[in-house]
């Protein structure tokens, strides 16, 4: 099974160092990939960029930039996207992203910003030929009308030029398998890459599964305190290898320990 590791630009100066350290720890367990996300509105992008470069160099494991288009204009995007590309990233995770606090769509409606995903991809595809992959969602975006609605949003993404789609985190292995059932279905024939996220806090992943409207089950609280979290998400891991799944996303939150761990025990 191969595995891939989300990372985020440090904004502090202890946490580049928590990353430094985890980097080695991390490129050890051989991923096929990093991504490295980017701040809602751009904040983040010179960090974007100086994270991917740091981690490309030190690790020598290809590097993907996350770009969400939603509350920047259509040309300063794709200028960035060419500088992505002369700095050695071939690999976006196109995004919509969120919008700011006090704003709303129509805030960013006008001619100067792109509309859907699948028109940001067509774009980016136009620049350059990136490596593109997508969101998923287990448990239904929650802007999405109904799960039919979202998997006609994943087709258009594929139809645009996606190559692979990578889900929000989820710890019910039957909502992945529910949502592959539902592309494959519409025709969506592209991987889809369950997106899982190692249970460092469980007050602030409940907090924040709320925010994203994913389900946590009832039993994780005291399956994690039982087991440990490197027990339970390894046991997540070999359940979906069970069942076929050849690639899995960790949502790594700059952390090694846990990553390790879990994979020691599969």
């Amino acid at each position: 099974m191969r595995f891939s590791f989300e990372l985020f630009p440090p904004k502090t100066p202890q946490a580049t160092a928590a990353l430094e350290a985890a980097l080695p720890r991390l490129a050890v367990l051989n991923p096929a990939l990093f991504t490295v996300t980017y701040g809602a509105g751009g904040t983040t992008k010179d960090g974007t960029l100086a994270t991917a470069a740091t981690v490309a160099a030190r690790t020598g494991v290809p590097v993907a930039a996350h770009l969400t288009y939603l509350t920047t204009p259509r040309e300063a995007l794709l200028a960035y996207a060419q500088d992505l590309w002369g700095r050695g990233v071939r690999h976006i995770l196109a995004l919509r992203g969120d919008l700011p606090p006090g704003r709303t769509f129509a805030d960013f409606a006008g001619p100067q910003y792109f509309r859907s995903t699948a028109q940001f991809i067509a774009a980016l595809r136009d620049v350059h030929d990136f490596e593109i992959s997508v969101a998923a969602y287990p448990e239904v975006h929650p802007d999405a009308a109904d799960a039919a609605e979202d998997i006609e949003t994943l087709k258009a993404k594929v139809a645009a030029g996606a190559e692979r789609a990578v889900t929000q985190f989820f710890f019910d292995n039957a909502d992945y398998w529910a949502l592959v059932d539902r592309a494959r279905a519409a025709g969506v024939a592209v991987p889809i890459v369950p997106g899982l996220l190692p249970v460092h806090d469980f007050p602030a992943m409940a907090r924040f599964a709320a925010k994203c409207r994913a389900r946590v089950p009832a039993d994780l609280e005291a399956r994690l305190a039982a087991e440990g979290p490197a027990a339970v998400l390894a046991a997540q891991i070999r359940d979906l290898r069970a069942q076929g799944a050849a690639h899995a996303h960790i949502y790594t939150l700059n952390r090694a320990d846990i990553v390790e761990q879990a994979l020691a025990k599969i």
